[in-house]
């Protein structure tokens, strides 16, 4: 997702992100004009993808603050077997649900939610990954977690890619959690977690 867009941080055309491999390689999204949109990076999604291309196939994915909605169609173009995006904007999410649309993806699902509301609900879903990229000025990545271990949000070894501004300090996580890779871009500071379901 994101907040607050920089210029120059992503490769492709004004107005589109770019669909880096999978069945939708090099296919470009429509993104509407919004000043509050930090897209994930072509070269940060890249890089990402390369991590999870063992465990990319046929998982159940968690777009958590889908914005753009740019890492869970990354997703699904890699083999995902279903996405959730989560998106509070009703312009944003309609703008997902488009672009699904124009690729004939069936096997996902857009809320237009708060985040955190979504994550109180009664009946939650285990998910394999799921992609944590809040606003970097919330401070919310550590009560995310949190929320996502206890409430039944995680299948087995599920892991949890989780965007920042650099230099923040890296969140408190529950029990068993580790961080497995990490990395830095520009002003971000990205990384996966492996998690671990509670006993």
């Amino acid at each position: 997702m994101a907040r607050v867009k920089r210029p120059g941080h992503n490769r492709s055309l004004p107005g589109r992100l770019r669909i880096v491999a999978g069945k939708w390689r090099s296919r470009l999204l429509q993104i509407i004009d919004d000043p509050a949109l930090r897209p994930t990076s072509e070269r940060i999604r890249e890089t990402l993808f390369n991590w999870l291309s063992p465990v990319t196939e046929g998982a159940r994915c968690l777009d958590l603050f889908a914005g753009t909605g740019a890492l869970g169609i990354e997703a699904l173009s890699r083999g995902a077997a279903h996405v959730v995006f989560i998106e509070k904007s009703a312009a944003l999410a309609e703008a997902i649900r488009k672009n699904l649309s124009d690729l004939e993806a069936s096997n996902a699902h857009v809320y237009q939610r708060d985040a955190l509301d979504y994550l109180s609900r009664a009946d939650p879903l285990p998910f394999d990954i799921v992609f944590l990229d809040p606003p970097f000025e919330a401070d919310m990545l550590a009560d995310l977690c949190n929320r996502l271990h206890k409430n039944s949000w995680l299948a087995g070894n599920a892991i949890i890619y989780l965007e920042q501004g650099k230099g923040r300090t890296r969140p408190a996580f529950p029990d068993g959690w580790a961080v497995t890779h990490e990395k830095v871009a520009g002003k971000v500071s990205y990384s996966l977690v492996r998690t671990r379901t509670p006993d």
